[in-house]
């Protein structure tokens, strides 16, 4: 079964498109569009926060999250780093994973970059976990909650998407990779989000601290409706109810074109110069 639906090719064969295969061409756009904008991003944060570790540079860090970086807490430092550049790598293998060509023609890529992706998932689940166990994140209790919670998730989905697929579990396996995708793209959705949020709303709800009203809003928002969106597309993708699909489809389309028009504007604004700067 595929993680992509496949649309085929009803246009050219002169018939009308089904909702399926609408779903199909629009969960794609929004894959396509998503791999590019996190593809950046991940770049950035290799460019941004790994570039400064050998230049000795860390105290950028703290130009976008306060005291993220602390010369007195290494271990903090340390495991944070980690969850950064694990969590660039992720950003860039995930869409690859969900491309059912590549799980077709050559299935033993899939399931090494499969492996790569998983234990990168745990070690970056892990990292931030060990991130607010050694020093608490900038927001205070509700992020800390929030963010750990993710965190936890995190790690259990990288360890069910591992053990459902070894056991051949095929459906199992596809449902919690659904689920891991949803999990990653969270920290890329965070930046994403705000972008809208700050400018729209003149910052409205947040502080410097991170302890406004949206800024509690987000430590949970960042993912949970993501995996309710995928909760449903696991749950649909195989119904009949044509309603069902184009409403997915819809927001799929509408997601496409939120992430293509944010993506310009964090990149021209804030990733593009980061990644120049780091040349």
């Amino acid at each position: 079964m595929n993680v992509i639906p496949e649309s085929g090719f009803l246009l050219a064969q002169g018939q009308a498109p089904t909702t399926k295969a609408v779903l199909g061409v629009t969960l794609k756009l929004l894959i396509a569009t998503c791999w590019c904008s996190a593809a950046i991003f991940g770049v950035y944060i290799i460019a941004f926060y790994g570039a400064s570790i050998p230049r000795d540079t860390m105290a950028r860090w703290n130009d976008h999250l306060p005291s993220l970086y602390e010369s007195s807490t290494p271990l903090a430092t340390a495991t944070i780093g980690t969850h950064f550049l694990t969590g660039a790598l992720l950003l860039v293998l995930g869409p690859v994973q969900l491309v059912s060509e590549l799980r077709r023609r050559w299935p033993s890529v899939h399931r090494w970059l499969g492996r790569l992706y998983v234990v990168s998932s745990g070690v970056t689940g892990l990292g931030g976990l060990g991130f607010i166990l050694a020093k608490g994140t900038v927001g205070g209790p509700v992020m800390n909650v929030g963010f750990a919670f993710y965190g936890v998730l995190m790690v259990v989905a990288a360890v069910e998407t591992f053990r459902q697929g070894y056991a051949r579990r095929l459906p199992q396996h596809r449902a919690w990779g659904i689920r891991l995708f949803a999990l990653v793209i969270g920290s890329w959705l965070y930046r994403i989000e705000y972008g809208f949020w700050l400018p729209l709303t003149h910052s409205l709800g947040h502080t410097h601290s991170f302890t406004g009203f949206f800024d509690h809003f987000m430590s949970f928002f960042f993912y949970v409706p993501n995996l309710v969106i995928a909760e449903i597309y696991i749950h649909t993708n195989g119904t009949h109810r044509p309603a069902v699909r184009l409403t997915l489809a819809m927001v799929f389309l509408l997601g496409a074109a939120m992430t293509a028009i944010s993506t310009f504007y964090f990149t021209r604004g804030y990733w593009g110069p980061g990644i120049l700067a780091a040349l």
